[in-house]
């Protein structure tokens, strides 16, 4: 029977943080893997030496925007905070493997896969697997892994910290880097189902992505600068969208695009403006793709939430849940603002004491039945395992 147990601490001690975390979500098991999230405001090193103290199993994880939320609140201090779920099974095994970032974010991928097979001490595919990266490269990694294995059901999301500033790391076992990729390959009978959406609105807006520079950047919609597209779209002024102002003005008004066979829209969360007037996303885009304006409320990106862990549960089954890992989109977090608590609480509710963590990350991933693995911003990704 597969167990889940969440741990937390907002000590200002770093050591001392992640031994109260561990101590806290080891008692009374026997784990084969923590999941690990902390504030960017102290020494992860000295977080994960102290969870090291408590249980030697391997650790995974990464920096997580402003907060976590668990059964008992939201959780964050001006000392910083650190959480985490650990799991029991004695028919679970995982493989663990990382790597930092490099000239070829693919060949990283591949090489990761490679490891983390072998160090499962295996030599087939994962039932699934969890992926952490820093917030550049998550579709280049996620090619190179799938180049090894196929298409395995996967769930995760991207480092974050506070400001958007490059402060996240990542972590695995004994390393923290800021940027890479981390893995964990499960292999296991249980089910785990992964509910991906972004729960936007088509507003009816529509438009051809005509032009893009790089990977992360649309120059052109239906032939004229994407800015002036958006401004078009949403009725927003150019100063209220000019530069970095654009993240913040964006959020309830991203824009979408289809995945291949129309089953899920990924979101792609405008960035900032450039003076040019091209708009800079945080996932990758080709050109001739759809691009849709989408819309909610703060009322409904609330709702979302709940409504979507709902869905998790449905999707079980009669299958009883061990645990939700639950991966929230920071930007929607900064949407919602002082709403926080309201989210909380449609989660508590909805998990009705099964042990849950909620982290805030600025990339989130997930998969959809018939659809493929996929990277998205101002996303849910919300992954629920069964006891049985």
């Amino acid at each position: 029977m597969l167990k889940t147990k969440v741990g937390y601490s907002v000590l200002k001690d770093a050591f001392a943080s992640g031994e109260a975390t561990a101590k806290m979500a080891s008692e009374g098991m026997n784990p084969k893997l923590g999941l690990l999230f902390t504030s960017v405001l102290q020494d992860q090193e000295e977080i994960m030496k102290g969870i090291k103290s408590v249980a030697d199993v391997p650790v995974v994880g990464c920096t997580s925007s402003g907060a976590i939320m668990v059964p008992d609140g939201v959780i964050s201090s001006e000392n910083g905070f650190s959480g985490m779920m650990m799991f029991d099974d004695p028919d679970l095994t995982v493989g663990v493997a990382c790597h930092e970032a490099g000239q070829d974010a693919r060949k990283i991928g591949r090489q990761v896969a490679v490891e983390a097979v072998k160090n499962a001490g295996s030599t087939k595919v994962p039932s699934y697997f969890y992926m952490v990266a820093s917030p550049k490269e998550e579709e280049d990694y996620l090619k190179g892994i799938q180049d090894v294995i196929g298409r395995v059901p996967f769930f995760g999301g991207s480092a974050a910290d506070d400001t958007v500033e490059g402060k996240w790391s990542i972590f695995c076992n004994d390393t923290v880097f800021s940027d890479g990729v981390a893995v964990v390959f499960f292999y296991t009978d249980k089910k785990f189902v992964n509910e991906y959406t972004g729960a936007y609105r088509e507003t009816g807006k529509y438009g051809i992505i005509n032009q893009i520079e790089g990977k992360r950047t649309i120059a052109e919609i239906d032939g004229v600068s994407a800015l002036e597209k958006y401004m078009d779209w949403t009725g927003k002024k150019e100063e209220e969208v000019a530069g970095a102002n654009l993240l913040a003005a964006s959020i309830l008004n991203p824009i979408g695009i289809k995945d291949p066979i129309g089953n899920v829209t990924l979101i792609r969360h405008p960035m900032s403006a450039t003076d040019d007037y091209k708009i800079n996303v945080g996932n990758h885009l080709a050109v001739g793709t759809c691009a849709m304006l989408m819309g909610a409320t703060v009322d409904e990106l609330i709702d979302s939430t709940g409504n979507t862990l709902k869905a998790v549960n449905e999707s079980l089954g009669r299958k009883k849940p061990a645990g939700y890992f639950l991966v929230h989109c920071g930007g929607r977090k900064l949407g919602i603002g002082d709403r926080i608590d309201e989210v909380h609480k449609q989660l508590v509710r909805e998990a009705n004491g099964v042990p849950f963590i909620t982290i805030f990350t600025f990339g989130e991933y997930g998969s959809h039945e018939h659809s493929s693995n996929s990277c998205g911003g101002l996303m849910l990704s919300f992954t629920g395992m069964s006891e049985e």
